[in-house]
């Protein structure tokens, strides 16, 4: 597969990235910083010398001649040697660093504290339908999702299949994450049911015959990893009750594809629906994390069980979206939509659906899934050229 540019700005000055293994981190960093000096935690023989001696980076990089960028690989490997990171920020004040990681859970438990603030905090995700362009699938992203190592696949399926497994045996037991493995994998096989859903946690607790405490901590460990995210309930000038619990999104539509449990009980239908609101939820997330504004994303809902996929606030505008997987608009599928412009006359309301024309009915704009996501660039408003 072709080298795709990234939405992901450089920074100037040192910064984290995080994400979520394959989704692009090295490619990006080997694409933009061609001359840096980079010390990969993956590389056995780096691994040891630097989890032996933390202290071995500051001789490297007092060794090195003028302006630099130095990047680490794969932090919550050693995660002891941003201490050296801190002492060399402060002494040499023409290096970048540029520190990478899968997970924040073993860089914040070993004590270490991001640099005191002193680096900027980046993240990478999944494609985004506009990086891809003419590339963009959806029935593929739907299928498969937008991982970058499954897309550059030459048999996507089976590495979504091993990508999936990657995270239960390097990401949580080798990283001595949580005690019992198996309790985790069920914890997380009961967890997909609830993707692009309020979660209960004490639900899925008695499901899984857990701790409540346990599972709560299963789902830091989740969202630590990247692998999960949760929408919270807008609440900004609320004019009536409404639900106070998170929404639940695996961070990539083929990963929760991969993971959800074959059965009986399944219906197709439904579980692509649940992927094509999830498709939408990880573009919106990473519009927000790439672009310069201030934008927050929640969702809605009422006490009596009226319900707006997402609400989109802050600097670039408001929106209220609600995703239909059908090929056509009907009354009913607005209500949602036009109560939540009761309350709030100034959000946008707009309905995603699976046909292949715009329409406007009763003032709520309706789009293709796939022309929605094609037109989503960070820095843009989220409607911009759909006037």
């Amino acid at each position: 597969m072709e080298i795709i540019t990234r939405f992901l700005e450089l920074p100037e000055e040192s910064f984290f990235l995080f994400g979520p293994r394959g989704t692009g981190k090295s490619t990006w960093i080997g694409s933009v910083l061609k001359d840096s000096e980079i010390i990969d935690f993956l590389e056995p023989d780096t691994f040891r010398r630097y989890a032996a001696r933390p202290e071995t980076l500051l001789e490297v990089v007092r060794a090195l001649h003028g302006p630099k960028t130095v990047v680490i690989d794969e932090v919550q490997k050693v995660p002891r040697v941003l201490d050296a990171v801190h002492r060399l920020m402060e002494e040499r004040r023409g290096i970048r660093f540029v520190v990478t990681g899968s997970s924040a859970r073993k860089v914040k438990s070993a004590g270490v504290d991001l640099l005191a603030g002193r680096a900027r905090l980046k993240t990478m995700h999944p494609f985004m339908a506009a990086e891809l362009g003419s590339l963009f699938n959806l029935e593929q992203a739907l299928d498969t999702g937008l991982v970058p190592v499954v897309c550059a696949s030459s048999n996507p399926q089976e590495t979504l299949k091993s990508y999936s497994a990657l995270y239960l045996t390097e990401e949580v037991q080798m990283e001595g994450l949580v005690r019992n493995i198996g309790n985790f994998a069920r914890f997380l096989e009961t967890a997909t049911f609830s993707h692009a859903s309020v979660m209960n946690v004490s639900s899925i607790a008695r499901e899984c015959e857990l701790e409540r405490k346990t599972v709560e901590g299963y789902i830091g460990i989740l969202n630590d990893l990247l692998m999960a995210f949760q929408f919270p309930v807008f609440v900004k000038r609320a004019k009536r009750k409404v639900s106070l619990h998170p929404k639940f999104f695996l961070f990539d539509a083929g990963v929760f594809r991969a993971l959800l449990p074959r059965g009986p009980w399944e219906r197709p239908q439904e579980v692509e629906g649940l992927a094509v609101e999830g498709l939408v939820a990880q573009h919106l997330r990473a519009w927000t994390a790439y672009g310069a504004g201030r934008d927050e994303l929640f969702f809605w809902r009422t006490s009596s069980g009226v319900e707006v996929d997402f609400v989109v606030y802050g600097e670039s505008g408001f929106w209220a979206i609600e995703v239909k997987n059908a090929a056509k608009v009907r009354d009913e599928d607005l209500r949602s939509l036009l109560s939540f412009r009761n309350d709030f006359p100034e959000a946008r309301p707009i309905l995603l659906y699976r046909g292949k024309e715009r329409i406007l009915r009763r003032d709520v704009l309706g789009l293709p899934v796939d022309e929605f996501l094609l037109q989503i660039h960070p820095g843009r408003p989220l409607d911009a050229g759909l006037d």
